[in-house]
């Protein structure tokens, strides 16, 4: 954990136009998302360990921390969702999972929800590379999906994916991102792939701390590549290495 919180405040300090917004998006964490990814709202805010001492001088300091750690919603218990293969069938939920993030986040720099004939053209694509295109679901309903897709067109970038992975909005901080995440991952093996590389909008903590918490490293930060929401974004890249304990 502490080598965790190291490489997470090198991350801050590597992009710091925007270190601020990301310190005020961790203290906004609810508690299932903390519990989720593995951390302490201590450590969240921080962005590295704390001795008591630390945390009770921080507190001194600002007369807002209270209303900042407070918890915003109440706790929800971890689940452990079916991961399978995506079908036919699946598509609608997808497309709406999908269409959330697109209307109300910056994970994905789309702008307009693509239709659910247009997921179906774009899942064709990837099953037909023979890559994974998995959901997660939980009492018959899809709650989320993942699939890799190629990282660049060129054949020398034939070892190396791209990896998405998108929760239903009522299912963020339950175990639902993980799960598909640690699936997609051994798929990709079996597919032969070398190298997974995760490409985070803007700079979202949550998804960052959960593609270390699968064996993603940070690579670097891309400040204001992309503008959405009438503002500039920046993305997060991380690898994760298949190869490595071969």
């Amino acid at each position: 954990m502490a080598a965790w919180l190291v490489e997470a405040w090198r991350y801050f300090a590597l992009s710091p136009r925007s270190r601020w917004r990301q310190l005020q998006v961790l203290r906004e964490l609810d508690e299932r998302l903390l519990r989720d990814v593995g951390i302490s709202r201590r450590e969240a805010i921080a962005g590295r360990p704390l001795s008591d001492r630390q945390w009770e001088t921080c507190e001194a300091g600002s007369s807002h921390m209270n209303d900042a750690v407070a918890p915003k919603q109440a706790s929800h218990p971890t689940i452990a969702p079916r991961v399978r293969d995506s079908t036919d069938a699946d598509l609608p939920a997808i497309q709406r999972i999908y269409a959330h993030h697109v209307l109300h986040g910056a994970a994905s720099f789309e702008e307009e929800p693509p239709s659910v004939a247009e997921v179906a053209r774009r899942r064709r694509d990837v099953l037909g590379r023979g890559l994974p295109y998995l959901v997660a679901e939980c009492e018959g309903a899809v709650i989320g999906y993942c699939y890799a897709g190629p990282y660049r067109p060129r054949a020398a970038y034939r070892y190396t994916v791209e990896n998405s992975v998108y929760i239903d909005q009522d299912w963020h901080g339950r175990g639902v991102g993980a799960a598909l995440l640690a699936a997609l991952l051994a798929r990709c093996t079996a597919c032969g792939c070398r190298r997974v590389i995760a490409v985070i909008g803007d700079n979202s903590p949550a998804s960052v701390a959960l593609h270390r918490r699968l064996g993603f490293r940070l690579i670097g930060v891309l400040e204001g590549v992309g503008f959405k929401f009438d503002r500039w974004v920046d993305t997060t890249l991380m690898q994760c290495d298949l190869d490595a304990a071969r």
